[in-house]
């Protein structure tokens, strides 16, 4: 339910491309906490990002190797690869403003 990944692509141009957001949200099973950050991440990307953006929803419980080689130390994690330069935001992802400052989106 919470696992998966969400595409919105519509693009080949690699003018767009560097539009592309690449998120992933490292989220600890099924969690409040895990539960509210996926439901706030898509609402603001559907809202933000609409047709621009690939969310990898990976729940660390059921990929244990990961916490460590991703050097998690808080969840829920959210880290935007793209575009760069990569950033993290902890938390349940509730502030949207916030959240959009720490995609680079806060004049949108």
């Amino acid at each position: 339910m919470l696992e998966g990944i969400h595409q919105n692509q519509d693009w080949d141009d690699s003018d767009e491309a560097d539009n592309h957001f690449e998120l992933s949200l490292y989220i600890a099973g099924a969690s409040s906490n895990s539960i509210r950050a996926v439901a706030n991440l898509r609402e603001i990307c559907e809202q933000h990002l609409k047709d621009r953006y690939t969310l990898r929803v990976i729940d660390v419980h059921q990929e244990k190797s990961l916490a460590s080689r991703e050097q998690l130390v808080a969840l829920p994690l959210l880290v935007k690869s793209r575009p760069y330069p990569e950033r993290r935001m902890i938390g349940d992802m509730s502030d949207t403003q916030k959240v959009l400052k720490g995609l680079g989106l806060s004049g949108e």
